[in-house]
């Protein structure tokens, strides 16, 4: 199998994974009863847009509502209005967006229905700060989150607290209407009350845990928000708040369910495959080393797993900012990974994230093979120094192999695929 073919293989596998979390396909199968009275969406993330669209094909009656999206990342809707915004770090019209939605689920009646459509990246497209504190200090705590190397659940366990939107305060502000959320997961373990730090789903995690986590980090943020943090005013609701007892949750699509769509389009196509976790945490580039481990492993030995094999695996990595390069999570598990393969034939991997974005270039990760590093060096770029320096997307870049497949719609965590051939 050629270089080239390797990529279309990987791609394909890509392609499904993508598929099975097909926002009309997911929708149709979790649709609410119709209330007597109003019917009303709200929603926020990467791919809510196209989850408002296919609401509005399978839903049969009326309906009113409002979303809000990362620039880019729009669609076509008739009665839900689609709001951009900024993503990773929150901006004016995020903070408007959060206003709004508020502002629409006010004043709702206990026959009201509201359907909250939510996908990853809700978090930084809903700023809304709490008490005293401005978008100014939203934004310092996001850009401390995004750097600090926590993982997804201890950032949304801290965004909660200098909220008024998060934590399930969305859904309390609907009360007394009937709230359904319909969750696509990227977060490993699949809680809804992490996905997009929960606007509509409270969670038992409180403010002393969120401090604690900002210690354990080694966070450091505005006075003012440590001052909220430390306040009563920073606790959320709790799951057994009365405003939550007629609502309703439903996780309608994760990456456990996509990770075995690609196992089976890997096996329609003649090759085994095996699913090693749907969530896997920690530093990105520690990951990519392992994984690059047991490649070797299986290329040398066909240990743990005979080849040809497709390695499959899912979760969400983090990066500890130590540099201003480009690049995101996939991309910098990627080169840790081509790092670690080096000069092996037979071993073509991709990295990608499932929305369609790394970090905040336009690719959701890339490719890499045996071949890569050297590629690199035959191009004048050093990739170890490239690591180091978070530059993962430079590197890449150089060599041609980004992936680059656009928005897809939908949201479901990473995608790390590894043939051995």
């Amino acid at each position: 199998m050629t270089a080239f073919d390797a990529k279309s293989f990987l791609t394909s596998i890509f392609d499904a994974a993508v598929a099975a979390a097909d926002p009309e396909l997911t929708i149709r199968a979790h649709l609410p009863e119709k209330p007597k009275g109003r019917t009303v969406v709200i929603g926020a993330g990467k791919g809510t847009a196209q989850m408002a669209a296919a609401f509005e094909k399978v839903w049969d009656g009326p309906l009113e509502g409002l979303v809000v999206t990362r620039y880019g990342y729009g669609a076509l809707t008739e009665r839900i209005e689609v709001i951009e915004a900024a993503h990773p770090v929150p901006d004016a019209a995020g903070l408007e967006a959060a206003r709004r939605l508020l502002k629409t689920v006010g004043g709702l009646s206990s026959d009201d229905l509201v359907v909250a459509l939510v996908s990853g990246g809700g978090s930084a497209l809903l700023p809304s700060p709490a008490g005293n504190l401005t978008l100014a200090d939203e934004i310092a705590v996001n850009e401390a989150l995004l750097a600090s190397g926590a993982p997804i659940s201890v950032m949304n366990l801290i965004r909660k607290h200098v909220s008024t939107i998060k934590g399930g305060r969305l859904a309390a502000a609907a009360y007394p209407a009937r709230v359904v959320s319909l969750i696509v997961s990227d977060i490993p373990g699949d809680n809804p009350a992490l996905v997009a730090s929960g606007p509509t789903v409270p969670d038992t995690g409180g403010r002393a845990e969120a401090l604690a986590a900002i210690g354990a980090y080694g966070m450091k943020l505005p006075e003012a928000v440590m001052a909220h943090l430390n306040s009563p005013e920073a606790d959320a609701p709790l799951p057994d708040d009365e405003r939550f007892a007629r609502n309703e949750v439903r996780l309608i699509a994760s990456a456990a369910v996509s990770l075995e769509a690609a196992a089976a389009e890997a096996k329609r196509q003649g090759i085994e495959a095996v699913i090693l976790s749907d969530s896997i945490e920690g530093e990105a580039r520690e990951v990519g080393a392992v994984h690059a481990a047991l490649a070797r492993e299986v290329a040398m030995r066909d240990r743990p797993f005979r080849k040809p094999v497709l390695i499959l695996s899912g979760g969400e990595t983090t990066v500890t900012l130590r540099a201003k390069g480009k690049g995101g999570r996939n991309s910098e598990f990627l080169l840790a990974f081509a790092l670690g393969i080096q000069g092996f034939e037979g071993i073509h991997a991709l990295a990608a994230d499932t929305d369609g974005i790394d970090g905040s270039e336009d690719n959701a990760g890339a490719f890499a093979d045996g071949s890569t590093v050297a590629r690199m060096r035959a191009a004048g770029v050093d990739a170890r120094a490239m690591l180091a320096s978070n530059n993962a997307w430079t590197a890449f870049h150089s060599v041609g192999d980004l992936f680059e497949p656009g928005p897809t719609g939908t949201n479901v965590n990473d995608l790390r695929a590894i043939l051995v051939r």
